[in-house]
């Protein structure tokens, strides 16, 4: 009995000790996986140095890498770089890159449907927008349109409202318009080709040249917080209001093979460093509209600020409702998109104007 007793002990104490090797394997294994560093290329649109825009993606990668202890290396290349400011979707989709940072709606020539998730005539404002995605269909309805091309796509920093353009000549009645050639991309672009604008679209580097020489006779850009370094008053004096951009949402591309091999915790990451870089974006894109608009007025007076005639708001309009009807009854995922715009824009604008335009227009008494 004493014999078989013994023999018990040492066979649980030998278990033990094997359990305890076993144990310790795992956690060198864990250890040696949580101090993986994996490297992220990301190919931005935007030039070197490029502000605001270009402050978004460092911003991004500053936070992912400290909030990942290192675990995440991220190279950003400047379209200055890469060569290609309007190639990156296929350079993250193919997985050259691992990431990128762009607009959807660059891409509209490829997939029609990333068109929506930029921003719309007369849609929603960046509030509005961010709520969206974030809280209602947004986010995955920009999924349906992306997975199918070994994408994820994530809102990258809004711009807020954005002024109708510089014009090199006044916009007096809808035939001002015909002719006219200018630099206008997404949705807008194709609503305005419609009353005879030649559109056309023109990576940022090339836009002052291109309006200085008389290649385009005019452009919308961002607003003051681009603008006045762009130096467009110098060739164009009037600047319109805005219509076309009221919350101009740019995107993070990540490659969807690389990102749902990565640990779950470094994947929130990365979410939560694109979501806290997207929204102090869109701070820091107002502040900047702020300080650069009243540096205008001081040092540029010769600026002509206009708003475009009620005949052409008027013909805008329009031309943006029937085409709007056309991509619905085109496609059956563009129709869901633009009715799930267009049903949450039904639910919040009522609270919109009865909170900020309220306020605001209050204060004009």
């Amino acid at each position: 009995m004493k014999t078989i007793a013994l023999g018990v002990v040492s066979t649980i104490i030998l278990g033990l000790g094997f359990t305890g090797c076993t144990d310790d394997k795992t956690k060198t294994e864990v250890q040696v996986a949580e101090k993986k560093t994996y490297n992220i290329k990301l190919a931005m649109t935007w030039p070197s140095n490029f502000p605001v825009f270009g402050d978004s993606v460092i911003n991004f990668k500053k936070m992912a890498e400290e909030m990942s202890d290192g675990r995440l290396q991220i190279r950003i290349d400047s379209k200055n770089k890469h060569k290609s400011p309007f190639g990156i979707f296929d350079m993250v989709k193919s997985g050259q890159y691992q990431m990128g940072h762009s607009a959807s709606y660059y891409w509209k020539g490829k997939v029609p449907n990333t068109l929506y998730f930029t921003t719309m005539p007369f849609g929603m404002t960046a509030s509005e927008q961010f709520a969206w995605f974030y809280h209602d269909d947004g986010m995955k309805l920009m999924d349906k349109v992306y997975a199918p091309h070994n994408l994820y796509s994530f809102p990258g920093g809004n711009t807020g409202n954005q002024m109708g353009g510089w014009f090199q000549k006044e916009i007096n009645s809808v035939a001002d318009l015909k002719g006219l050639k200018m630099r206008i991309p997404g949705f807008a672009g194709e609503v305005i080709s419609k009353l005879g604008v030649n559109v056309t679209n023109i990576a940022p580097g090339e836009l002052y040249t291109a309006l200085d020489r008389g290649t385009i006779d005019a452009l919308e850009w961002v607003g003051p917080s681009l603008d006045l370094r762009m130096g467009f008053h110098k060739v164009a004096p009037y600047y319109y209001t805005g219509w076309h951009e009221p919350a101009t949402e740019l995107q993070f591309l990540i490659n969807r093979k690389f990102m749902d091999k990565l640990p779950a915790d470094l994947q929130e990451i990365i979410k939560v460093a694109m979501k806290t870089a997207s929204y102090d974006m869109y701070t820091q894109s107002n502040h900047e509209s702020g300080k650069n608009w009243a540096t205008m007025k001081k040092e540029f007076p010769n600026i002509k600020v206009k708003t475009f005639p009620d005949s052409v708001m008027s013909a805008i309009r329009t031309a943006n409702d029937k085409l709007l009807i056309e991509k619905a009854a085109s496609d059956p995922l563009a129709k869901e998109i633009l009715d799930s715009q267009a049903k949450y824009m039904k639910q919040i604008r009522p609270w919109t104007i009865l909170s900020d335009y309220s306020y605001l227009k209050s204060l004009e008494k």
